[in-house]
């Protein structure tokens, strides 16, 4: 951007087309705000070490390997360019630097103490690029006994007390990286609102957030209700959710599963031809007492009857429910197809993936983009010949 600033060109298709992003960072967490700014049209840089590259290029969550890299390596860094860069050789330091003085964003998530070992934390890029929006992703903060600690998702999950909010009777990670996601949407808000100071006064900032906070503000329902709970001896949530209402939850039937949100009690009990269950339901102090027999009538009801005609019986009768989907089930289904909510995506050698696109619409437009992820320094030299003197 000639002006330093997005705003300060012409409206393109895509809201951020013009803004450039440099992204020191690996795995999810940092990638992934990477990822959703590339979707709104930035253009990101990566910065990669020369022959390992981002070590979530070989992160396996399962044998899938596409053209030498991870399938989640793909998935989460489509719409990219790589710069490999040995921060440890001057004279590449020197060409970075020439880099860092164009970006408008610069994004990374090492621990705490890194950045300024190599001389481009938040102070040294402020000092040649003082508009600069720095974003960093830590594991803890940068303050207390955690600060040194790896940032994983796992441990963050086991930490921040989200492992007991599954629903099973011991702790139970989420079966994806909600951590490092929950970060990379705090990091890209964060940066999208520095952007829009920058654009009307000039100035840049420091964004920071950390794994930890950003995972305890996804909990601030629960957290909140525990917080002003009397007896802080208490589990943290009555698994499952029980303190929503007791029919909330997930019911196996004679043929799948199906999940049961609200309606109103009366006619629940109807439904499973249960009377003296109404006693249950006559104040809210006694249903939360009662929430797991309520729950143990209701299985033992669902589990004789087909998933179907439940779904409808409950449908008829103003019950809020719903199948749960298998994802081969999911992308069969019309209500998925209608969203056009996937993509393919090519390397420069015509390796293609599907995966999906950016979730967010605007002006009714769907952003999707066809570029691949970069094979590591495959941009190096078109950037040294654009940007270094």
């Amino acid at each position: 951007m000639e002006n330093n600033s997005p705003m300060g060109n012409t409206l393109k298709d895509k809201p951020l087309e013009g803004v450039l992003v440099i992204d020191f960072s690996q795995f999810l967490s940092g990638p992934s705000a990477g990822l959703r700014l590339a979707d709104l049209g930035a253009r990101v840089i990566k910065i990669e070490r020369p022959e390992t590259g981002d070590i979530c290029r070989t992160l396996y969550i399962s044998n899938l390997e596409m053209d030498g890299d991870s399938s989640i390596f793909h998935a989460i860094n489509r719409n990219k360019e790589s710069f490999a860069c040995d921060l440890k050789n001057t004279e590449d330091i020197l060409k970075l630097k020439e880099l860092l003085k164009k970006a408008d964003v610069v994004i990374q998530n090492f621990r705490p103490g890194v950045m300024e070992k190599l001389g481009f934390d938040y102070e040294a890029v402020k000092g040649f690029n003082p508009s600069v929006v720095y974003g960093q992703v830590t594991g803890y903060g940068t303050e207390g006994p955690w600060k040194d600690k790896p940032g994983q998702d796992l441990l963050v999950q086991a930490r921040s007390g989200l492992v007991w909010l599954s629903g099973n009777d011991q702790p139970s990670p989420l079966g994806l990286s909600i951590v490092d996601m929950a970060a990379g949407v705090q990091l890209t808000q964060g940066i999208l609102a520095a952007l829009v100071r920058k654009s009307i006064s000039g100035q840049g900032a420091l964004v920071e957030v950390s794994l930890l906070e950003s995972i305890l503000d996804f909990q601030v329902e629960g957290l909140s209700i525990y917080l002003n709970e009397n007896d802080r001896n208490l589990p943290l949530v009555v698994p499952p959710n029980d303190n929503v209402h007791s029919p909330f939850g997930i019911y196996e039937t004679a043929d799948g599963y199906l999940t049961l949100v609200d309606g109103p009690p009366a006619t629940l009990v109807k439904i499973i031809g249960r009377p003296d269950l109404a006693d249950a339901f006559k104040d809210r102090e006694t249903e939360i007492l009662k929430a797991r027999e309520i729950k143990r009538i209701i299985s033992s009801h669902f589990k004789r009857k087909p998933k179907k005609e439940l779904l409808k019986l409950l449908d008829e009768n103003g019950m809020e429910a719903s199948e749960v989907f298998t994802w081969n089930q999911l992308i069969q289904h019309e209500g998925f197809q209608v969203l056009d909510m996937l993509q393919e995506v090519k390397r420069t050698n015509g390796m293609s993936m599907l995966t999906t696109r950016c979730p967010i619409r605007i002006d009714g437009q769907i952003y999707k983009a066809g570029k691949g992820s970069p094979r590591l320094g495959e941009d190096t030299l078109t950037i040294l010949k654009e940007f270094v003197p």
